[in-house]
């Protein structure tokens, strides 16, 4: 699903237009941005949670001439999925 087809499908659900949907996962994803870039989490229970996961600094090799370079410390967003949602991608109950 891309978000066109969630836009439409969130406002066939809502009853709302499809302005009215695109504009809220607009904010929703803003929302999410800004809280990650905070550095918080955003724990949804029984869909998941959002966080910001740190990457320690490492060495990396280049692939074409195997020479060694220092890849720096990062942060990556990452979703870890909860319980309920587990389950339903399973065809379980939770």
């Amino acid at each position: 699903m891309n978000r066109k087809e969630l836009v439409d499908e969130l406002a066939s659900k809502t009853g709302s237009t499809k302005a009215d949907a695109e504009r809220n996962i607009a904010a929703l994803i803003e929302i999410i941005t800004a809280t990650l870039k905070k550095g918080d989490n955003i724990a949804l229970v029984g869909f998941g949670t959002f966080e910001v996961r740190k990457r320690a600094a490492r060495t990396g090799r280049n692939p074409q001439t195997g020479a060694a370079l220092k890849i720096k410390a990062s942060k990556a967003a990452a979703f870890k999925a909860g319980a309920a949602l587990k389950a339903a991608v399973n065809g379980g109950k939770k």
